[in-house]
C-alpha cells in the first residue's frame, strides 16, 4: 500500500502550526454563521482524537473503526459547539495541534498490513489531511492569506 497520506497529514499539521503566529484576535474570527478559527481548531483537536481512540481501541481490542456515519457526526459536531465556542484561542490551537501530532504518529507507525486493514474500514483515519485541508483551506480564505502546502513543506 502507497503510504503518500503520511507527507499529507505531516504537511497539514505543519499548516497547523503556522496558525501559531495569529494573535488570539485573529483566532476569534468568524469562520461561517456560527463557527469561529476557535471552533474550526476544536473540531479538528475532536476528531483527530477520536481517530486517536479508534486506532488504539482497534490495535488493542480489534473493535471496528468505524467512528459515526456523516449525520451521526453532524450531530456530534452541533452537540460539541457550545464547548467548542468557550476554548481559549490558544489552548484551542496547541491542543489540535499536538493531537495532529501523536495520530500523525500512531498512523505512521501502522505496519503495511495494518494501513491496509485500517484502510478498507476507514481511509479517512489514515489520510487525516483530507479533513484537516478543508478546514485550513476556510481558515485561509476567513484571513485572506495562504499558509500554502508549498511553505509548509519546506518547514518541515
Amino acid at each position: 500500500m502507497e503510504t503518500s497520506y503520511n507527507e499529507r497529514n505531516r504537511v497539514q499539521t505543519q499548516r497547523l502550526k503556522g496558525l501559531r503566529r495569529l494573535s488570539d484576535k485573529d483566532l476569534r474570527r468568524p469562520v461561517g454563521e456560527h463557527r469561529t478559527i476557535v471552533v474550526a481548531l476544536a473540531h479538528l483537536q475532536y476528531w483527530d482524537g477520536r481517530a486517536v481512540g479508534a486506532l488504539e481501541a482497534w490495535r488493542r481490542h480489534g473493535l471496528p473503526l468505524a467512528l459515526w456515519t456523516d449525520r451521526e457526526g453532524t450531530v456530534v459536531n452541533d452537540a460539541r459547539l457550545p464547548v467548542w465556542r468557550e476554548q481559549p484561542p490558544r489552548e484551542a490551537l496547541e491542543q489540535a495541534i499536538r493531537t495532529a501530532e501523536v495520530l500523525d504518529r500512531i498512523v505512521a507507525d501502522l505496519s503495511p498490513a495494518e494501513a491496509e486493514a485500517v484502510a478498507a474500514q476507514r481511509y479517512r483515519v489514515l489520510d487525516r489531511s483530507l479533513h484537516r485541508s478543508e478546514h485550513l483551506d476556510e481558515i485561509d480564505r476567513v484571513l485572506g492569506i495562504q499558509i500554502s502546502e508549498k511553505a509548509a513543506r519546506r518547514a518541515l
